[in-house]
């Protein structure tokens, strides 16, 4: 699962004993090199969703972590790219990773939950950070990214199809939580880390109850489970123009 340039297990231990915000900003300069960071293959298939949806104006990483989904927004959008995250760490690896050319880019430190941004936005996209939030958390959060957009904006982001109960990566996904769930109950400060919490239902319910239109899009790159759904999906969430 890491590779040879990634974090030891010692590493591991001590960025998990540590908070969310304190446990990255240690582990920022190997966390590309950990299967935490979401593949190209994601980001290529988003992006060429989104070229298909554009142009955009102005766009939002949420959670940026170390960057890579403002590569995404660097070629969907035509005015500039913003990455905010609340690590101060992995902010300094995404300063360093900026190429030349397309729009500008900045970065902001910021909770996802206390945004400081107006409505400046045309696109908020974010990647394989919505484990770090509590579901009664999600109404809060998704609040914040509709005071950011514009009218007509849209948020979005991929959405990986749950695996199938009774698996391998259910008991994995499974074990991971428990985990985490122990540890938080004896240890603090807390390091909220649940991939079974974020769950497609609850999205959709709570995106519309925050006034976005919710449309699922397949993305094809990654085919089909074997009863026919879709094994990773776009959700684009609209703002009334």
């Amino acid at each position: 699962m890491f590779s040879p340039e990634g974090p030891s297990l010692r590493e591991l231990a001590v960025q998990a004993l540590s908070s969310v915000e304190r446990g990255y900003d240690l582990l920022a300069p190997k966390f590309d090199h950990t299967p935490f960071r979401t593949p190209d293959a994601v980001l290529d298939a988003v992006g060429s969703a989104l070229r298909r949806a554009g142009p955009f104006g102005a766009g939002l990483d949420l959670c940026c972590g170390t960057g890579a989904g403002v590569g995404v927004l660097a070629r969907v959008c035509r005015e500039r790219v913003t990455g905010v995250d609340f690590s101060a760490g992995m902010l300094d690896v995404a300063r360093e990773r900026v190429g030349p050319g397309g729009p500008s880019v900045s970065w902001v430190r910021a909770d996802a939950r206390a945004l400081p941004f107006a409505p400046a936005f045309d696109l908020v996209v974010s990647f394989g950070a919505f484990g770090h939030f509590l579901p009664r958390e999600l109404p809060g959060l998704f609040a914040q990214v509709r005071s950011v957009l514009r009218p007509g904006g849209c948020f979005a982001f991929p959405l990986v199809a749950p695996p199938r109960p009774g698996s391998l990566g259910y008991w994995t996904l499974l074990g991971f939580d428990t985990v985490m769930r122990v540890r938080n109950a004896l240890w603090r400060p807390p390091f909220v880390m649940y991939y079974r919490a974020f769950r497609l239902g609850d999205v959709q319910r709570e995106l519309a109850a925050a006034g976005f239109r919710v449309e699922l899009h397949t993305l094809p790159e990654f085919g089909r489970r074997p009863d026919g759904s879709p094994r990773v999906r776009l959700v684009m969430a609209r703002l009334p123009g």
